[in-house]
């Protein structure tokens, strides 16, 4: 053993009664009452001691309770010096009580002694007090030497296997707990985790809600400023307040993703050309089930990219092909001919580039920029 192994105390799980199951721990409440008893029987069953000294032993009984008491309170906060001085009670209350006359008494407090010292006390200060406690047992006990030897070495042998076996049920509870903690923190991560997913998909939505309504306001204040007519004006509030109900209804649709209400994905992307500018959808691959944040990932890019079709290529034939790989999920979204119109500038891409942080997280990536006929947006997501 290493000089650790010597000074280390017992861990506090050991020395506590935590993980021990209900049987044993009445079993060991059975073993004190039967030792407690069985002093008290010794010192009263004496017939040729009086009265007072019959007073004395049950005393001496009673002092040797509360020290081990003592003891077991004093070990659990791990406090050595008063551990030492309490555990030095039973063996002058022994001594006490083999002058007296009260040998059985004593072998059992020098049979206690030796293995609660050797259970809950540091190995370096056990082994003293339990080779004299032992030694001491061997001295007065009467029986062959052979008995006695083989006596304390089971006395020893069991003191030594009841540390060991406390020390595995302290290990086992340590593990537990560090267990439970480990998912503690896990499930606070998730919460974590979760709470960033509802929030950028809020932000997506009401991005690409407010961005497509700023399309239209803004037209609607060029034509002002250009004294158009009426009706085009109000075609382009209307149009406004047309998408900011449909940011109302993706928000929703959202919430609804949220709650694992996904509709199809090419159902999804069908419905979005269809309201746009018209154009074809082709799928691709072995059609599967997406998980939720490759699945909301593919449709925010579709949305974010038919909305730049609007604002910088009105009247363009869009292009949507959705591919399902083996290992990643691909989505290219191609605008053909169309003219930038009067909103060409207005915008930073903002949108796409939260697209495409959305897309890095998830391990993915995202491209965009023009191409031989228009403007390329390609999607992959690793699923």
């Amino acid at each position: 053993m290493n000089e650790n192994s010597w000074t280390r105390w017992p861990s506090r799980e050991a020395l506590s009664r935590e993980g021990v199951t209900r049987p044993r721990r009445l079993m060991a409440q059975a073993i004190r009452v039967v030792l407690l008893g069985l002093l008290l029987w010794a010192a009263l069953s004496q017939n040729d001691v009086p009265l007072w000294g019959e007073a004395l032993a049950v005393a001496g009984v009673a002092v040797a309770s509360a020290a081990a008491w003592g003891f077991f309170r004093t070990t659990y906060a791990h406090r050595l010096l008063p551990s030492l001085a309490l555990i030095a009670v039973l063996p002058a209350v022994a001594i006490a009580a083999q002058v007296s006359g009260f040998r059985g008494p004593a072998l059992v407090l020098w049979c206690g002694c030796g293995i609660l010292a050797l259970e809950r006390l540091p190995l370096a200060a056990a082994v003293p007090v339990t080779s004299v406690a032992l030694a001491s047992y061997a001295s007065f006990n009467n029986d062959m030497w052979l008995t006695t030897a083989a006596t304390v070495a089971g006395l020893a042998l069991a003191g030594y296997v009841t540390r060991l076996d406390a020390e595995a049920r302290g290990n086992a509870q340590r593990l537990l707990a560090q267990e439970r903690a480990a998912r503690e923190a896990e499930a606070r991560s998730a919460a974590l985790t979760e709470r960033a997913r509802i929030a950028r998909e809020i932000h997506d939505v009401l991005a690409h809600s407010l961005s497509a309504q700023m399309v239209h306001l803004e037209a609607a204040r060029l034509l002002l400023e250009r004294d158009a007519s009426r009706e085009q004006v109000l075609e382009r509030v209307v149009a406004a307040r047309g998408m900011a109900r449909d940011g109302l209804a993706e928000t929703r649709q959202a919430l609804s993703a949220l709650r694992g209400e996904l509709t199809p994905l090419e159902e999804f992307l069908t419905g979005l050309v269809s309201a746009g500018a018209g154009g074809e959808v082709t799928v691709t691959g072995e059609r599967r089930t997406l998980p939720v944040e490759a699945s909301q990932a593919v449709r925010r890019v579709a949305q974010e990219a038919m909305t730049n079709v609007r604002k910088h290529a009105q009247g363009a034939e869009v292009r949507v092909r959705l591919d399902y790989g083996d290992h990643q999920v691909t989505l290219d979204v191609r605008d053909k001919g169309g003219s930038p119109g009067e909103l060409a500038a207005s915008g930073g891409g903002y949108g796409l580039l939260g697209m495409r942080e959305r897309a890095e997280l998830l391990g993915g990536s995202l491209d965009a920029g023009p191409d031989e006929e228009g403007f390329a947006v390609t999607l992959k997501v690793p699923v």
